[in-house]
C-alpha cells in the first residue's frame, strides 16, 4: 500500500507548493522568475514522487475490487491536484504569463495577456475527468471532455494569445492527467 501513500504525498506537495506560490505571487517585490522557480520545484518534486509511485506500482502485485477502487480514486485526485504547476511551466515556456499581475513586464498599453479566466479550476476538473475516463476504460470520454471545453471557450479564442493559452494549457493538462492515470493502470495490472 505504498503507492496510495505516495499519491497522497504528491497531492500534499502540490498543495503546499500552491500555497507558497500564492504568497510569492501576491508580493509585488518578488520577481516573476522566482514565482516560476517555485512552480518548477513543486512540479519536479511532485513528478519525482509520482515516478516512484509508478515504479512501485509496476513492481507490485495487482489489486482488484475495493483496493483498486481506493487506488483509482486517489489516482484521480493526484491527477487533478498535481498538474497545475506543470501547466503553468508549459504556459510560461510558451510566453503566456502565469501570474495575475506580471510585475516584471513593462507597463504600457498592451492588452491583457491572459484572456482566459477560470482556467485553473477548469484545468483541475479537466484532469480529474480525463483520469477518471481512462481508469474507467472509457477513452471516448476524452473526446467529450475536450469537445465541451472547446465549445465553452469558442467565443473567447479570438482574443490575443487566447488560442495559444488554450492549446498549451489543454495539451499539458491532458497529457499530465494521462500520465498519472497510467499509475492507476499499473496498480491494476
Amino acid at each position: 500500500m505504498t503507492v496510495p501513500v505516495l499519491l497522497v504525498v504528491a497531492v500534499l506537495v502540490s498543495v503546499v507548493g500552491a500555497v507558497m506560490r500564492g504568497r510569492l505571487a501576491a508580493d509585488a517585490a518578488i520577481t516573476d522568475r522566482t514565482v516560476l522557480v517555485a512552480d518548477g520545484v513543486t512540479a519536479a518534486v511532485s513528478a519525482l514522487v509520482l515516478v516512484i509511485a509508478a515504479v512501485l506500482a509496476w513492481a507490485a502485485d495487482s489489486v482488484s475490487d475495493g483496493p483498486f477502487a481506493v487506488a483509482a480514486a486517489l489516482t484521480v485526485v493526484a491527477a487533478a491536484g498535481t498538474g497545475s504547476s506543470v501547466v503553468r511551466l508549459v504556459l510560461a515556456a510558451g510566453g503566456i504569463p502565469t501570474r495575475a499581475d506580471n510585475h516584471d513586464d513593462p507597463s504600457g498599453d498592451e492588452p491583457d495577456q491572459t484572456p482566459l479566466r477560470g482556467g485553473r479550476i477548469i484545468g483541475v476538473l479537466e484532469r480529474a475527468s480525463v483520469a477518471a475516463c481512462l481508469l474507467l476504460a472509457w477513452p471516448a470520454g476524452l473526446a467529450v471532455i475536450l469537445a465541451v471545453k472547446s465549445l465553452a471557450r469558442f467565443s473567447e479564442l479570438r482574443a490575443p494569445r487566447a488560442s495559444e493559452q488554450f492549446i498549451l494549457g489543454t495539451f499539458a493538462s491532458v497529457m499530465w492527467a494521462c500520465g498519472v492515470a497510467g499509475i492507476g493502470w499499473l496498480i491494476a495490472v
